[in-house]
């Protein structure tokens, strides 16, 4: 059998095709997730622009840039450098808030309540957001209890979420896009 055009042509094609897949980056990574995540409704931003892996890898609430930028589950996650969004876009279910950031000790009441990016705890190689400092102190004091509770009412909450966003015809479960002012959590030694 000698040389075939056509199938030269198909290989040299799809070779051009991957090799462009590799070398030209899209303008914004995206992650996966299945959790619903609160999103600020004027800026697009998850967790008000907070880097989610700085937590993990600076044990601070540190902002991200804008340089640095990928969308997963309907948001913007911002990040500090390269590093942390391609760790973010390998493992977001890991470095994602919980509970798409609603503050665990409410979820256990039954009730939800934006987390403050500001008030945080990693437990168990996940992220926690709080809505107020005491509820992050009481989380601390007995976090098994509390997930157990908020495990069991997070799916029923999420359905109402849901059902809430469908009838407002809002893009996600929003928060109201303002946070106030607060010191930075003890484990934390710069401030935001």
């Amino acid at each position: 059998m000698g040389f075939r055009p056509g199938i030269a042509f198909i290989g040299l094609l799809a070779s051009l095709v991957g090799l462009a897949a590799l070398v030209l980056p899209g303008p914004v990574a995206h992650a996966q997730t299945t959790e619903r995540v609160i999103v600020n409704r004027y800026t697009g931003l998850a967790i008000e622009g907070y880097d989610p892996v700085a937590y993990f890898a600076d044990a601070c609430a540190e902002l991200g840039r804008p340089d640095f930028e990928a969308s997963e589950a309907g948001a913007v996650w911002r990040f500090r450098n390269e590093g942390n969004r391609a760790s973010f876009v390998a493992h977001p279910e890991i470095y994602g808030p919980q509970f798409g950031g609603y503050d665990p000790i409410d979820l256990a009441r039954g009730v939800t309540y934006a987390g403050n990016p500001r008030f945080w705890l990693v437990v168990g190689q996940r992220l926690y957001l709080f809505g107020r400092e005491e509820s992050r102190d009481a989380f601390a004091a007995d976090p098994a209890r509390i997930l157990q509770d908020a495990k069991v009412r997070w799916p029923a909450l999420e359905q109402n979420l849901a059902r809430e966003q469908a009838a407002a015809g809002s893009p996600q479960a929003m928060n109201s896009g303002t946070i106030k002012p607060s010191r930075p959590p003890p484990n934390c030694s710069s401030a935001p």
